[in-house]
């Protein structure tokens, strides 16, 4: 990846999230990065996007707020469908309007999970739940603005900060003898800093086509504009998922006593919120189209155990 500065200004919603912050890494080097606080950029506050995007006047938008509490969400849709659809749609009018170009994070929960096979980006969407749903219309809405943006649809982010399964997986693992955990809900776990480095790779892509081409980045960015499947490669159930944490965390600490883990059915575990039982995502157009294969879940998982505090 190249490091010398694109020039362009770059904003990142969503500060203090695995995956903004973690773009905030990746992306330093492609340009000046301005990732506003929530008093300063907030998403249920209209007029606090239209401000901040006619003052910093960016050349990329990486949308990465998102409300992602899929059981809270239930009983809070109109503040899930703000986050998810009202504000991006806002972002992406603004951004058309500056000539900018836009990245966005979608879910594996669009769709049911029905199939039996990967989710490719052809297929239907049919959202179980108030969270799908709000990202299905948020994908809508960027998809009808007419702005160049490349959405990414993922699944079961972690990384060593924020909240996420690992981290509360490994907390629990330490406090109780015994979790259950369910084993029939398929998909593939997703490191946010590998999010992060498939986003600086597609700034790159799009902008050295566009000096290439020495056209306008808007054009540059629609060649490519449209929904990308990006998880992380491989299967596994959340039950695998915790089986393997706790594995990779009894070898860095053996004289530790951690929880076993008892392999239960969704029906055991009933939730406010319905989930896909098939979440798994084919990502071949990913690798096709911009070159970039994620990670094996396996892989990732090793390397955010190097980052967790010891």
């Amino acid at each position: 990846m190249s490091k010398e500065p694109m020039g362009g200004r770059i904003l990142i919603t969503g500060d203090g999230g695995q995956v903004g912050d973690a773009l905030k890494q990746t992306l330093a080097p492609l340009g000046e990065l301005f990732a506003p606080a929530l008093d300063v950029l907030n998403f249920t506050e209209p007029e606090s996007i239209r401000k901040v995007m006619r003052e910093f006047r960016p050349r990329w938008v990486v949308n990465a707020a998102a409300h992602t509490a899929v059981d809270p969400a239930e009983k809070e849709p109109d503040l899930a469908f703000a986050i998810n659809a009202t504000g991006p749609a806002l972002l992406a009018a603004e951004a058309k309007g500056l000539g900018a170009a836009m990245i966005h994070y979608s879910t594996d929960y669009v769709f049911d999970g029905t199939k039996k096979t990967p989710y490719v980006e052809s297929d239907t969407p049919n959202p179980l739940n108030v969270y799908g749903r709000s990202k299905l219309a948020g994908e809508a809405a960027l998809t009808a603005s007419g702005v160049p943006c490349l959405q990414f649809r993922t699944s079961w982010v972690y990384g060593a900060t924020g909240k996420n399964f690992l981290l509360s997986i490994l907390r629990l693992a330490r406090e109780r003898e015994h979790l259950r955990i369910v084993a029939d809900q398929h998909g593939a776990p997703t490191w946010s800093f590998d999010l992060a480095r498939l986003t600086a790779h597609a700034i790159e892509q799009v902008e050295r086509a566009a000096a290439r081409a020495k056209c306008p980045l808007h054009e540059a960015a629609g060649a490519v504009s449209g929904i990308y499947h990006a998880s992380g490669a491989g299967e596994t159930t959340w039950c695998g998922f915790a089986v393997q944490a706790i594995a990779e965390l009894q070898q860095l600490e053996p004289e530790t006593k951690l929880a076993t883990v008892e392999a239960i059915s969704t029906a055991e575990y009933p939730t406010p919120a319905k989930r896909p039982m098939n979440s798994l995502l084919d990502c071949s157009k990913l690798e096709r189209t911009l070159g970039w294969r994620m990670m094996d879940w396996h892989d990732s998982l090793k390397a955010v155990f190097q980052e967790l505090p010891r």
